[in-house]
C-alpha cells in the first residue's frame, strides 16, 4: 500500500505526500529489522541460557567424580601401603586382611564423563555462548585433560594387577568381588564416596583357601617392585589430581557448591 500510494504521488508530484510515504516506509524496513534482531537475539539467549544450565549440571557430576577419584585412590594407597609394610617385614595381617588389602591395591576407577554438553557446543562451534569464562574455562580444561584417561589405564594395564590375578583362584577372587569390591552409588552421592573401597570386610570362603591365595602372593618375587611401581603410579596420580590442579579442583567444587 505505501508503494503504491508512493508510486501515485511522484506522478501527481505531491511531494508533501511522498516525503511522508517515504519516511513511513523506510521506519516499517528499520523497525522490521530491529524486531528481526531482537528475535535472534532473544533466541541466541534463550538457547545460551540452556547450555549454560546443562553445562553447569555436567561439570556438577563432573566435580563428583573428581573427588570420588582422589579419595578412591586414596584408599588405593592406604591398601597398598599396608601389603609394602608386611612384605618388607615392619607390620603383620591374618591371611584374609592379606588377601584383601592385595586386592584393594590392584583396583583403579573409571568415571563415564558426562560431557554430552560440551561436545555439541564444540561440534556446533556454540561455546562462545558460554558467557561465563570461568566455567568455560573450567569446561575445556576438564574435557580436554587425557589426566582422567590416563590413570585408569595405568591402573588396568598395571603389572600388578595382573599378578595378583594370575596367583589367586577363582573362588577367592568372586568372593572379593562380591564382598570387599567397589560399592554401588548414585552420582552425587558426596557420603558413599568416603571409604568407598577401604571398608570392613570378610570373606565368606573356606579359611584353607585364604590362606593359599595369601601365601601364593607372597611366593611371587615379581610381586613386592610390581606393587612398589603401581605405589608409585597412584602417588603420582594423587599428586596430579589433588595438588598440581589447584586452580580446576577449586572451580570444581565451586560449581559444586563445595567451596572449602
Amino acid at each position: 500500500m505505501i508503494l503504491r500510494g508512493l508510486s501515485k504521488n511522484l506522478k501527481e508530484q505531491n511531494w508533501t505526500a511522498i516525503v511522508i510515504e517515504f519516511i513511513l516506509l523506510v521506519s516499517g524496513v528499520f523497525f522490521g529489522m530491529q524486531v528481526s534482531n531482537w528475535n535472534a537475539e532473544r533466541v541466541i539467549e534463550k538457547k545460551a541460557a540452556i547450555f549454560t544450565e546443562r553445562l553447569k549440571d555436567d561439570l556438577r557430576e563432573e566435580a563428583w567424580g573428581y573427588e570420588y577419584l582422589i579419595l578412591y585412590n586414596k584408599d588405593i594407597l592406604a591398601n597398598a601401603d599396608r601389603v609394602l609394610a608386611v612384605m618388607d617385614g615392619d607390620a603383620e595381617m591374618t591371611d584374609e586382611q592379606f588377601v584383601i588389602s592385595a586386592y584393594r591395591a590392584s583396583q583403579y576407577k573409571y568415571n563415564v564423563r558426562q560431557r554430552a554438553t560440551y561436545d555439541e557446543m564444540i561440534s556446533t562451534g556454540s561455546i562462545d555462548l558460554i558467557a561465563d569464562q570461568t566455567l568455560r574455562k573450567t569446561a575445556v580444561e576438564m574435557y580436554t585433560s587425557r589426566l582422567f584417561d590416563e590413570i585408569s589405564n595405568d591402573g588396568q594395564k598395571s603389572e600388578y594387577r595382573e599378578i595378583f590375578r594370575r596367583s589367586v583362584s577363582k573362588d577367592v577372587q568372586r568372593a572379593l568381588l562380591k564382598h570387599c569390591g567397589d560399592r554401588f552409588m548414585e552420582p552425587l552421592d558426596y557420603v558413599l564416596i568416603v571409604k568407598s573401597l577401604d571398608y570392613a570386610c570378610t570373606l565368606d570362603v573356606p579359611a584353607e583357601k585364604i590362606s593359599a591365595a595369601a601365601n601364593s602372593l607372597r611366593s611371587k618375587v615379581d610381586l613386592l617392585p610390581a606393587l612398589q611401581f603401581r605405589f608409585a603410579d597412584v602417588e603420582t596420580a594423587l599428586a596430579d589430581l589433588d595438588f598440581y590442579n589447584p586452580k580446576l579442583n577449586k572451580n570444581l567444587r565451586k560449581i559444586a557448591g563445595r567451596e572449602k
